[in-house]
C-alpha cells in the first residue's frame, strides 16, 4: 500500500510539472505582424512593453521588435544605434537605462521582454529581429546569446520567427538551433538561395517585392514563408494580401485587420 501512495503522488508530481511547463500558445490566424509592437494608435513608443501588450490585445499573429547590445553585452530592445542621443554599443546598461522610455517604462532588458511577452499571452508571436553590428565577432556573439536566453526562459514556443539583416546571424541561429524558424531581411538573396542555406522565408521591403514578383510564386513553390515590411498604405496591404502573402508587417494593425474584413466581405 506504501509503495502505491509514493507511486500515485510521483505519477501526480510529474502530472503538474508537464501542466505547468506546457505552452499554451497558439498563434493567431491572421497575417498581421505589428511592427515595434502595436504603438501608433495609442501613442506608446515603439519597442515598449506596452506596444507589445497592445498587439497581444489586438490577438496579431505577430510583434516584431528589435535587439541590440550594450558595451557591458547585455541585450536590451530599442531599434536605434543611440538611445536617447546615447551610443549603445560604447555605453552600459546602467547608464542607458537613466533615461526612462516616454511613458516611464525603463529601457527593457530583452529577458524582461520576453517574459512579459509569455504572459496572459495566448496568440501573438515574438518576432525577434537582432540588429547587425560593426564590430567584429559581436553579431555571433548576439546570436548566441539571444538563443541561449530564450532556452532559459523556455520561450522557444513564443519566438515565432527571428529576423535579421545580417545573414550571419540568422545562418548562426540555425546551426545553434535547428528547430528555430528564420527569415531573412534584407531583399538581395533570391528564394532558391534561402532555401539551399534551410533558411524559413524571407521578409523583405515591399518595394523590392514589387520589382521582383516572379520571387513570389518561386518562395511559395519552395514551401518558403512569405512576409513584407513595412506596409502602412491601404494600397500595399491590399496588394500583399491579394497575393497570400503569410505575413504583413505593419505600423497600422487595426488598418490591416480592416482591409482584411473588408476583402473577406467582398468574397462573400
Amino acid at each position: 500500500m506504501r509503495c502505491f501512495i509514493v507511486l500515485f503522488l510521483c505519477l501526480g508530481l510529474a502530472s503538474c510539472n508537464s501542466t505547468t511547463t506546457e505552452s499554451e500558445i497558439v498563434f493567431a490566424d491572421n497575417p498581421v505582424i505589428a511592427h515595434r509592437g502595436a504603438w501608433k494608435a495609442k501613442g506608446f513608443p515603439k519597442n515598449s512593453i506596452a506596444a507589445l501588450h497592445e498587439a497581444i490585445n489586438l490577438k496579431c499573429t505577430g510583434s516584431e521588435f528589435d535587439v541590440r547590445m550594450t558595451s557591458d553585452h547585455v541585450l536590451i530592445v530599442t531599434h536605434d544605434a543611440d538611445y536617447q542621443g546615447v551610443d549603445i554599443e560604447t555605453s552600459t546598461y546602467e547608464e542607458l537605462a537613466k533615461v526612462k522610455l516616454p511613458n516611464g517604462e525603463t529601457l527593457p532588458t530583452l529577458k524582461d521582454f520576453i517574459s512579459a511577452g509569455m504572459n496572459n499571452n495566448t496568440t501573438t508571436g515574438l518576432v525577434c529581429e537582432i540588429k547587425p553590428s560593426k564590430i567584429e565577432g559581436r553579431n555571433i556573439e548576439m546570436a548566441n546569446k539571444t538563443v541561449a536566453l530564450v532556452k532559459e526562459l523556455k520561450a522557444e514556443a513564443y519566438i515565432s520567427y527571428y529576423i535579421s539583416f545580417s545573414y550571419d546571424v540568422i545562418k548562426r541561429i540555425k546551426d545553434i538551433d535547428a528547430n528555430a524558424r528564420v527569415l531573412y531581411l534584407d531583399g538581395s538573396k533570391p528564394p532558391e538561395e534561402l532555401k539551399k542555406d534551410g533558411i524559413t522565408g524571407l521578409d523583405y521591403i515591399v518595394w523590392k517585392l514589387k520589382n521582383k514578383e516572379n520571387w513570389i510564386k518561386e518562395a511559395k513553390d519552395l514551401g518558403l514563408k512569405l512576409n513584407a515590411w513595412t506596409a502602412n498604405k491601404e494600397e500595399d496591404i491590399d496588394w500583399l494580401l491579394a497575393h497570400d502573402f503569410d505575413y504583413i508587417t505593419t505600423d497600422e494593425p487595426e488598418l490591416t485587420f480592416e482591409r482584411i474584413k473588408a476583402r473577406s466581405n467582398t468574397a462573400d
